[in-house]
C-alpha cells in the first residue's frame, strides 16, 4: 500500500508540474457534499482545503450541498457537480446512472482505507477460527447484528454464511439481533458465545468499557470494506482531471513541512477526520455490489414472487456475483 501510494503521489506531481496552464478546466467547480450532518459544519470543515484547491487549480470552487444523498447524484448527472465526495452505496448510484467515476479515497486520521466486520468471542471462548463458528452442531448462541446494519448483519450474512453455504438458523441454538455495543456486552459477559461487530465499534469500546473490550478477541475479520471514494464526471477534460487528480494526491504529502502540517490539519477537520487521499477506482465497489446483490437476493428469497420467474431472478443474481468474484479475484 505505501509503495503503491507513494508511486501514485509521485505520478501526480509529475503531472501537475508538467499539465499546460491552458487545461480545459471548468470555469468553476462544484464540489458535491453528502449531507452527513448540518451544511454549516460541512462547510467549515471543507472550506480550507476547498480554498487551498481553488488556489492551485486556479478557478473558484464551491461547495454543493443537497438536503439528501440523491440531491449530489442527481446534480452529478446533469453536471452540475464536477466532483463529490460520497459514500461507497452513494458512488455507486453515481457511477452507474450519473456519470460519474471514482478516482480517489478518502483515509482515516489512522491511515485506515477502510473498516472490517469481526466476529468476536469471549478471550477464554476455546472457539478460534471461523472454522469453529461454523461446525453448526447448534451448541453455540450467536449474536448477529442488525438487520440494517452493514457490518454487524449485511457483510457476516454475505462473507460468513452465503459464502459457506450455511443458514445460521440450522447452525446455532439460538440467533438472536442488536446492536454492535449490545452484542460486544453480552460476548464479554458470556451471555452469547459469538457475536458480530466492527473494528470502529471495537476501537469505540476500548474507550467506553476498556473492562469489558479485554475480555474480547476476534475470531474472524472481513474483507476490507472501503472507506469512502471521491468521485468526479468522466466527463470532464482529461487535462481538467490530471491536474484535480494531482492536488488531491499530493495534498498532505508535498512540499515543506509547514505546508504538510497545515494540510494534514485540514484534512483531519473533515468529516470524522482524514488523512491524505490515496489513488482509486471504480474497482473499490467490487464488495459493494456484492453486498447489494446479496441483499436484493435475500429479499427475491423471502418474496411471495411466482416460483419460476423467482427462480430465474435469483439465477441471474447468482450469475452476477459469479462475475464480480472472478472480477475480485483477478485485481487483487
Amino acid at each position: 500500500m505505501l509503495r503503491t501510494t507513494l508511486a501514485a503521489t509521485v505520478a501526480a506531481a509529475a503531472l501537475l508540474s508538467a499539465a499546460p496552464s491552458f487545461a480545459k478546466m471548468p470555469n468553476e467547480i462544484n464540489f458535491g457534499i453528502i449531507s452527513t450532518e448540518s451544511s454549516q459544519a460541512l462547510k467549515a470543515g471543507f472550506e480550507p482545503v476547498l480554498q487551498d484547491m481553488e488556489k492551485t487549480l486556479g478557478v473558484k470552487v464551491k461547495p454543493f450541498f443537497a438536503s439528501d444523498y440523491a440531491g449530489i447524484i442527481e446534480a452529478m448527472r446533469f453536471n452540475k457537480v464536477d466532483i463529490a465526495w460520497y459514500g461507497n452505496k452513494s458512488a455507486m448510484e453515481a457511477v452507474d446512472r450519473a456519470g460519474g467515476e471514482i478516482f480517489a479515497q478518502t483515509m482515516d486520521v489512522s491511515g485506515n482505507p477502510g473498516y472490517w466486520s469481526l466476529l468476536i468471542v469471549h478471550k477464554d471462548s476455546p472457539i478460534n477460527s471461523l472454522a469453529d463458528v461454523l461446525k453448526c452442531d447448534k451448541s453455540l448462541s450467536f449474536g448477529n447484528g442488525d438487520p440494517n446494519s452493514t457490518s454487524g448483519f449485511l457483510v457476516p450474512s454475505f462473507y460468513v454464511f452465503a459464502k459457506n453455504g450455511v443458514d445460521p438458523k440450522d447452525c446455532f441454538k439460538v440467533v438472536r439481533g442488536a446492536s454492535h455495543e449490545v452484542n460486544a456486552m453480552a460476548v464479554a459477559n458470556k451471555q452469547v458465545d459469538v457475536a458480530t461487530n466492527n473494528t470502529e465499534s471495537m476501537t469505540r469500546l476500548q474507550e467506553v468499557h476498556p473492562k469489558e473490550a479485554a475480555m474480547l478477541k476476534e475470531v474472524w475479520r472481513s474483507p476490507l470494506i472501503p472507506s469512502d471514494p471521491i468521485v468526479w464526471r468522466k466527463n470532464l477534460d482529461q487535462d481538467a482531471k490530471d491536474r484535480i487528480y494531482a492536488f488531491f494526491l499530493q495534498y498532505g504529502r508535498t512540499g515543506d513541512l509547514a505546508r504538510i502540517k497545515r494540510e494534514r490539519e485540514a484534512l483531519a477537520k473533515m468529516s470524522s477526520g482524514w488523512a491524505p487521499f490515496v489513488a482509486s477506482s471504480d474497482l473499490q465497489l467490487i464488495p459493494i455490489r456484492q453486498m447489494q446483490y446479496f441483499r436484493d437476493k435475500l429479499k427475491l428469497e423471502a418474496s411471495d414472487m411466482d416460483p419460476k420467474e423467482k427462480a430465474a431472478k435469483i439465477a441471474e443474481i447468482d450469475a452476477k456475483l459469479k462475475d464480480l468474484d472472478q472480477l475480485a479475484e483477478a485485481t487483487k
